[in-house]
């Protein structure tokens, strides 16, 4: 009796060593990727987002792996569902469940995720907006601008072959090659006439002009051109004194991004499709680049993407994060960012989408505050669903508020790699 009225007096919604995961549901919204839910016996859930335009199957098939699982084991649970993820959006299911799990410990014991990924290097973290490609340098000189005058202190835009389409005597490319995105840079036989990169070099100093050479402004979106294109415009943009050059090859090839690193002086980026650190590897031993730039929805969640952080910080080499999620993802990356020492920047895709803010309670709003998020000190990520936004914007297919997926409940299979 006396141990009973103690209980009574003790919070006991979450008892750490007896929690166990009970059911895992998925909803999908107009933006981002699917936001995904982990349920426990003991009342309290943890939320995570697969990456944005990934299937929900890559989350809902590792349900029955996960199920009756310790999520406060998160060590443990990423190591035996690692091998489900793979490069670019396959990785989605497995990031999603490694962030909810990192949300559930977090709650259970009482501290924001960074917490657990080793304490906190800084407060608030810097955010850039990324800014979709424009055919006018004047108006996208002026919406970078609007950028800077709501606090941004970084900036990145796109610029590549799609400027110069319909403009005679600016691209040599075979018939059907411009429109084939499956064909790797390497393959379509792109290439870039001297009148082309002139443009495009032209469209840069416009855009200067504008903002001026005292804020960061990285570049993205340059088209499947191969490296010795690359190589060319990266020397002819080298004049304008940009942050990076980011994905100008695809990241498998080590060698070409060497030869552009040596052959120019701006800093060059890339990593966003690159899941866990054992393939970022390559690019950091032969200094292929010089900021590694991990989504943490496709490179392992939280605990895998500071380790690839650390890793790039052992070989001089920045790390900023890619970000085109909703809050939730964009919560995992804050908290990363913060507990990790070489972080430089965080990517925004939604800073002119008017809901995306009140997707989640919580938090300040705008989350995003004069260019930065602050880092929130309350458990898990430290945020909670608005379900009536959540409800208004559901994604076209979606049936319903975080349905049921009993229809996952009962799959098994020896997943074993090793005799």
């Amino acid at each position: 009796m006396e141990d009973q009225q103690i209980l009574s007096n003790v919070n006991t919604a979450s008892q750490p060593s007896a929690l166990k995961i009970t059911d895992m549901r998925i909803v999908r919204t107009q933006t981002g990727g699917p936001i995904l839910k982990l349920d426990t016996n003991q009342g309290i859930y943890g939320l995570g987002e697969v990456r944005d335009g990934a299937s929900p199957t890559y989350a809902l098939m590792l349900k029955t792996r996960i199920l009756g699982e310790n999520p406060c084991n998160v060590d443990k649970i990423f190591r035996q569902i690692k091998q489900f993820g793979h490069h670019a959006r396959q990785g989605g299911g497995v990031c999603g469940i490694e962030m909810a799990l990192m949300d559930l410990a977090g709650k259970a014991y009482g501290v924001p995720c960074y917490q657990l990924a080793g304490g906190k290097f800084r407060d608030k973290i810097r955010c850039y907006s990324d800014t979709p490609s424009l055919r006018d340098p004047e108006e996208m000189g002026k919406i970078l601008q609007e950028r800077m005058d709501r606090g941004f202190t970084f900036l990145k835009m796109d610029i590549g072959v799609g400027l110069l389409r319909g403009t005679p005597g600016t691209i040599s490319a075979p018939a059907g090659n411009l429109e084939a995105s499956n064909l790797m840079h390497p393959f379509t036989g792109i290439r870039l006439t001297e009148k082309g990169i002139a443009i495009l070099c032209e469209y840069v100093e416009v855009v200067r002009g504008i903002i001026g050479y005292e804020i960061p402004l990285s570049v993205d979106h340059f088209g499947h051109i191969g490296i010795e294109d690359c190589i060319r415009l990266a020397r002819a943009l080298e004049k304008y004194n940009l942050a990076w050059l980011e994905d100008m090859v695809p990241w498998q090839y080590t060698d070409q991004y060497v030869r552009l690193s040596n052959s120019c002086a701006t800093p060059i980026c890339t990593g966003e499709d690159i899941y866990c650190k054992e393939d970022f590897m390559p690019l950091f031993e032969s200094r292929g680049i010089a900021v590694a730039h991990p989504d943490i929805a496709t490179s392992g969640g939280i605990l895998e993407t500071k380790k690839i952080g650390d890793l790039a910080e052992d070989y001089g080499i920045a790390m900023a994060l890619h970000m085109a999620g909703t809050p939730i993802c964009a919560m995992a990356s804050v908290h990363c960012a913060a507990a990790t020492s070489n972080f430089m920047v965080l990517e925004n895709h939604s800073v002119d989408n008017p809901w995306w803010d009140e997707m989640v309670t919580g938090l300040p709003n705008p989350i995003i505050q004069d260019g930065y998020i602050n880092v929130p000190d309350t458990p898990g990520l430290g945020i909670d669903l608005n379900e009536e936004i959540i409800r208004e914007h559901l994604h076209p297919e979606e049936t319903d508020y975080f349905a049921p997926t009993t229809e996952w409940d009962s799959e098994r299979s020896h997943d074993r790699l090793w005799s």
